[in-house]
């Protein structure tokens, strides 16, 4: 440690601590409440491991023994989860007191007992996303590389998570969540978004599907698509309202496309072109394309070689 830093070590402490006091962003800085990041991401590795049994667990399993893998993992997600949930109710209601402690127990039990009884459900739509992933690629080469590999797949199978969590009410966890997916694959879900099966999102990145959004069934989304709303200058005042446009069953919307607003609806078997700007309904059974821009090209050689170069060209 240097001596100037040294002497001002002091002030410095002061004028950080201050800062914890006087600003109300910091005012959980004494608290023990606070959700865990870490544990979190931890209870998402073990239920991919409970959704796809031996793809990302290192133990050999069998069907004699694939019972005790179910149970132990059971046990862990639903301690982990008891935990990270009772945390975040108590910090998101400022709860201190035993009473009603105990009622937190009573409600964080009861959403803990509802989400662990989704997970055969979880497991169906999360199977039919992979199903649609190998039907609709003709890059897939087979279920395994889905899987392994697809950041879709793992987007997907994260949002159905936290959605299901959104849909209890539980705080801040569902949005830890989806952004831990958003950091990893570039596939930004809101958990609040509804989602039918065969779900399919091709390549992936920049996809944004934001809170209000509703999804049929069979729906493919390619990289860079943006279900946003029109406006978000309202601020919290939007809280509630649908913002985000809803997709019917079986449409396409392929990359760099953005359809915005809530009151518009892409009728079910449309496809909406690259690039696309969407900001009213589309009727069923509808084919949007943007027009071709005009291409131009300039040479860029120096004059004495222009002759040469569109000889080439024209051949």
């Amino acid at each position: 440690m240097s001596k100037e830093f040294d002497k001002n070590m002091a002030q410095l402490v002061s004028e950080i601590a201050r800062n914890y006091r006087e600003n109300s962003i910091f005012s959980s800085y004494d608290s023990s409440n606070l959700t865990n990041k870490v544990e979190i991401i931890e209870i998402l590795q073990e239920l991919r491991q409970l959704i796809f049994p031996g793809f990302f667990e290192k133990k050999k399993l069998s069907n004699d023994t694939i019972e005790y893998y179910i149970g132990d993992l059971l046990i862990s997600i639903e301690e982990k989860l008891h935990r990270q949930i009772k945390c975040a109710l108590v910090y998101k209601n400022h709860i201190s007191n035993e009473s009603e402690d105990s009622f937190l127990e009573d409600k964080t039990n009861k959403i803990c007992l509802t989400f662990l009884n989704l997970l055969p459900k979880l497991q169906e739509y999360i199977t039919t996303d992979v199903q649609a992933a190998f039907d609709g690629d003709p890059a897939a080469g087979d279920i395994e590389q889905i899987i392994f590999s697809y950041p879709g797949i793992f987007a997907v199978s994260i949002y159905r998570i936290a959605h299901e969590l959104y849909k209890l009410s539980v705080p801040y966890i569902p949005r830890i969540m989806t952004e831990y997916a958003h950091n990893e694959t570039g596939i930004d879900i809101n958990a609040g978004a509804e989602i039918g099966k065969y779900f399919f999102i091709d390549h992936g990145t920049g996809v944004v599907i934001g809170e209000t959004c509703v999804i049929g069934q069979n729906v493919k989304l390619y990289q860079g698509v943006t279900l946003g709303a029109l406006s978000t200058r309202g601020g919290q005042n939007l809280q509630g309202v649908k913002r985000h446009p809803t997709l019917e069953d079986n449409v396409t919307i392929y990359s760099g496309a953005s359809i915005l607003g809530g009151e518009t609806v892409i009728g079910k078997n449309s496809v909406i072109g690259g690039n696309a700007f969407i900001t009213k309904s589309v009727p069923e059974d509808t084919r949007v394309s943007v027009q071709n821009p005009e291409l131009k090209f300039r040479n860029s050689k120096p004059k004495e070689f222009q002759q040469e170069f569109i000889a080439d060209w024209v051949i």
